[in-house]
């Protein structure tokens, strides 16, 4: 069994560390890039969401080097990801490709298929293994998080232009090589030694934008054009709503013991949108509240484009940022979606808070 699954950001390395620990051989799909796209948008739906053909591409590529199974998080609800485990198995079969495609629902759902899956998938490997090689990955995750907000933070005050950049760069390579979970926070904590090393300009004024939306056009640089390293060149710090460790949190360790992480994100979204209505809506619009609560200067909304919770949230945003007193600005990105049409609009954006600022402190 060679095992794949979907590139979205840098989940991958979580994920890589994990079924390294059991020993079971990982197909990592290639970084994202156009060819990926074009595979995906050849053969899937001319109508399905961007993240849909983005992954056939990426599983397409692993499958011609070599994987057999497909790992995949599932869903249930309004969101379309939670068809997407059968509808991505069937596109493949079309094209030729018989593999197995195992599906992971959140274990609060059927813990006992959850674990069987896992088993599965590591050959029978005990319990306490698996749940200590899981939490390993998560805590990886959890430090990647923690090293792309060092990377948002310093990269607008970098005194030396690009630094931050060159240093990704030559992490990337060493990740790469990293076998296993020790491996792999021996590359992150050296990476972060680095980032602190990088001179930077402490009192220079910067904006800071929160980046809200459908969670895969926010984590993953390919599909949003590298939007973080984009406005940290144009001097604005961003933060992003939602990254892998807090979705670990609360669709796995929150809801298996009862409780619900995101109490505040949905108090905050009581006032606009008070029910779930798939995907990440409910979370864009609290998330975007708090922002506001938080002294941000802006807000971007990244959603791929026909994704219907989006659709939903983005109807929604006006009222909030008349009412919190925040601009927000929306970015709908399929596979026609120009670099400089998007570039354009981050800078004009940019500028306008800019302009906005001064005149507040005036």
């Amino acid at each position: 069994m060679k095992v794949t699954f979907p590139h979205m950001g840098e989940t991958y390395i979580a994920l890589k560390g994990f079924f390294e620990d059991l020993g079971v051989d990982v197909v990592i799909p290639p970084e994202c890039n156009k060819k990926t796209l074009q595979i995906g948008v050849k053969y899937s739906p001319e109508t399905a969401c961007l993240p849909l053909k983005v992954n056939i591409g990426n599983y397409v590529q692993s499958i011609e080097n070599g994987a057999d199974t497909i790992v995949i998080t599932g869903s249930c609800g309004p969101c379309r990801f939670g068809y997407y485990g059968i509808l991505e198995k069937e596109i493949l079969r079309d094209m030729g490709y018989d593999v197995d495609m195992i599906v992971f629902d959140p274990p609060s759902e059927d813990i006992g298929r959850f674990i069987s899956r896992i088993r599965k998938i590591t050959n029978n490997k005990p319990v306490y293994k698996v749940a200590d090689s899981l939490y390993k990955g998560y805590r990886i995750a959890k430090e990647l998080d923690d090293m792309n907000k060092m990377m948002f933070a310093i990269r607008p005050r970098e005194i030396k232009k690009g630094e931050v950049r060159r240093i990704y760069g030559e992490y990337q390579k060493e990740i790469e090589k990293a076998h296993g979970t020790r491996e792999i926070f021996k590359v992150i904590d050296d990476n972060k030694k680095k980032l602190k090393d990088v001179r930077i300009d402490a009192d220079r004024k910067v904006l800071k934008v929160g980046i809200i939306g459908e969670i895969y056009t926010v984590i993953e640089p390919f599909v949003n054009l590298y939007i973080e390293e984009k406005l940290g060149d144009m001097g604005v710090e961003v933060d992003r709503s939602m990254n892998v460790s807090e979705w670990i949190e609360t669709n796995m360790f929150s809801k298996l013991l009862g409780f619900n992480s995101e109490r505040d994100i949905d108090k905050a979204a009581e006032n606009y949108l008070k029910t779930a209505i798939g995907g990440h809506a409910k979370q864009c619009i609290g998330n975007a509240v708090l922002y506001s609560r938080k002294g941000f200067d802006g807000l971007i909304q990244l959603l791929p484009f026909s994704c219907m919770p989006e659709i939903v949230a983005s109807s929604i945003l006006p009222s909030v940022s008349r009412n919190e007193k925040i601009p927000i600005m929306t970015l709908v990105l399929d596979e026609l979606t120009g670099e400089s049409g998007y570039i354009t609009r981050l800078e004009a954006f940019v500028d306008m808070l800019g302009i906005r600022k001064e005149t507040k402190v005036e």
